[in-house]
């Protein structure tokens, strides 16, 4: 029996994110996981009363995100895998620990985007705190767009 039985892929459609779903689908393919797909659009820039996102109505955005997740999963389908969606609004630091505990996962998968020093600055100190918030194992993917045209089991 795996190590690994119940896997949350973390989607938002970047080129992290679609690194993240194909790394994490060839591991549930391979383990016979079951897999869950979460998609969750930030409230961040509303809670802050930003103008900008204040004259684009939410209902947009969160459409916007759910079809970004819908073709997560029909990605998944054509390699012949079967996931559940999930959308969530609200911060992804705060979703993922949340699904992942109510799901019983025992992986996270996310995709990783490389900064340069002067952003991390900027951002201040973030790097452990999807760690420091889950119980189960976390899978950080880094790397370039891939294809999805590839058969099972070849590299993306």
């Amino acid at each position: 029996m795996s190590a690994f039985n119940c896997i949350l892929l973390c989607y938002d459609g970047s080129r992290e994110g679609q690194h993240a779903l194909a790394d994490g689908a060839r591991l549930a393919q391979e383990l016979g996981a079951q897999l869950h797909v979460l998609s969750v659009i930030s409230d961040a820039a509303w809670v802050q009363g930003a103008e900008v996102m204040s004259a684009v109505p939410v209902d947009i955005v969160s459409d916007s995100v759910k079809e970004v997740l819908e073709e997560g999963l029909q990605k998944l389908a054509m390699r012949g895998i079967n996931a559940t969606g999930h959308f969530a609004v609200g911060d992804p630091l705060d979703k993922i620990p949340f699904f992942a505990k109510n799901l019983n996962v025992d992986l996270v998968v996310v995709g990783h985007r490389r900064t340069s020093g002067l952003a991390r600055w900027w951002a201040g100190k973030t790097d452990g705190l999807l760690l420091d918030r889950v119980t189960c194992s976390v899978l950080v993917t880094m790397g370039p767009a891939v294809s999805y045209d590839a058969p099972t089991g070849a590299p993306g």
